[in-house]
């Protein structure tokens, strides 16, 4: 009786848990890379992110679909799949973007320096070795 009256109670806190638990799996892959994007959107420097990581994650996440469609696995792993898949996509953006910027940056700076009459590269004078230093 009393295992019956409990069952109120310990269906919803299952199904609770339950979606808690897909949606862990769903997102949880991504949020490593929220503050790496904030990052590199606030610094305009990608130095540090690895585009080789995103290539490996579009990948296996390209991977993980197609071998859904030939067998069916848990539906949360197919929406992590869908979710990495665009978070890789803006953070390859985002990267390619800051780094073309800044190589223009580079490129414009390094123009306009060769340009400029005040910023003349002087050459010190040559020296003979063959002088000595005591003359």
């Amino acid at each position: 009786m009393e295992a019956d009256g409990l069952e109120w109670l310990v269906v919803p806190v299952h199904q609770l848990v339950s979606w808690g638990a897909a949606g862990a799996m769903i997102f949880g892959g991504v949020v490593p890379y929220i503050p790496q994007y904030r990052d590199i959107k606030r610094t305009q420097n990608a130095e540090g992110f690895s585009t080789y990581v995103c290539l490996v994650l579009l990948v296996a996440n390209i991977l993980r679909i197609l071998f859904w469609f030939g067998r069916h696995f848990e539906s949360p792993l197919l929406w992590q799949s869908i979710i990495m898949i665009i978070t890789m996509l803006l953070m390859l953006k985002l990267c390619t973007e800051v780094r073309v910027s800044n190589e223009l940056n580079i490129k414009r700076r390094s123009f306009s320096a060769a340009d400029s009459k005040d910023e003349e590269i002087k050459a010190p004078p040559k020296r003979s070795y063959l002088v000595s230093r005591w003359c």
